[in-house]
């Protein structure tokens, strides 16, 4: 099976106009976020923009650029875009969505969703950390409810921005997701769903219409997502702080 790594980014936020192209450390976010992708070596890569700026830098440092229409509703459906446009013969059997917002995310956590798809059969997969303190109350932190096969893996029951399940464990769930090429189709030809619109949670549509979640539970820090103005100098600070990253 082969693998195609996409990382849906686009120029336009709500909360942090332009973020892709902050500054961090010298780099733009989305350059740091493409060379994790290009570390863990699962696969080709691709940065599935919504315009020609985003598309620019990336090209500028060698990567691989696919310009989408920016009228999208969702970044699933910019990853199903550039897929479509770059492997139009389905070369692919795997696709990895990587959101273009964490420039710091561990290769381990792309290679683990790779591997997670290849040795089961589950129509999607994605990942989750433990919460050892009080971020569980955050509803900015969406929490995976899990019925766990092993020890570390199972499958996905919801996802919330409420404190599931009740009581705990509780676990942070981290935006990776990999789909099997044809689960990717299927779920981008779904309309929205209920839960999905009431928790402003994408994964929800494929649960409400039956489709399989696999998620690892990994022993890692999650990684920095930013969202915010607070998001990204946290990032910042995280950046000058740290030992330099060698993927």
């Amino acid at each position: 099976m082969s693998t195609l790594i996409v990382i849906p980014a686009r120029i336009s936020s709500s909360r942090l106009e332009r973020k892709m192209l902050a500054d961090i450390g010298g780099e733009p976010l989305i350059v740091r976020t493409h060379r994790c992708a290009i570390a863990a070596a699962v696969g080709d890569v691709v940065v599935a923009c919504d315009g020609e700026e985003i598309a620019d830098v990336i090209r500028s440092i060698g990567g691989t650029a696919i310009v989408t229409d920016p009228k999208l509703p969702s970044g699933t459906d910019r990853v199903f875009s550039a897929r479509s446009k770059y492997d139009p013969d389905g070369k692919y059997d795997l696709v990895i969505n990587v959101q273009g917002d964490m420039p710091f995310v561990a290769p381990e956590f792309i290679r683990r969703s790779d591997h997670m798809l290849r040795t089961s059969n589950y129509d999607m997969v994605t990942l989750a950390t433990p919460i050892g303190d009080e971020s569980y109350r955050l509803e900015s932190c969406v929490k995976p409810v899990i019925a766990f096969g092993e020890q570390n893996q199972g499958k996905a029951i919801y996802f919330s921005r409420s404190p599931v399940p009740f009581g705990g464990p509780y676990y942070h769930h981290v935006g990776i997701y990999g789909f099997r090429s044809e689960a990717l189709a299927r779920f981008v030809a779904l309309p929205p769903s209920a839960l999905e619109q009431t928790e402003k949670l994408e994964q929800l549509r494929a649960l409400e219409n039956g489709m399989s979640i696999g998620i690892e539970v990994l022993e890692l820090p999650p990684p920095i997502s930013v969202d915010t103005p607070a998001d990204l100098e946290a990032a910042r600070s995280y950046c000058a702080a740290a030992e330099p990253i060698v993927w």
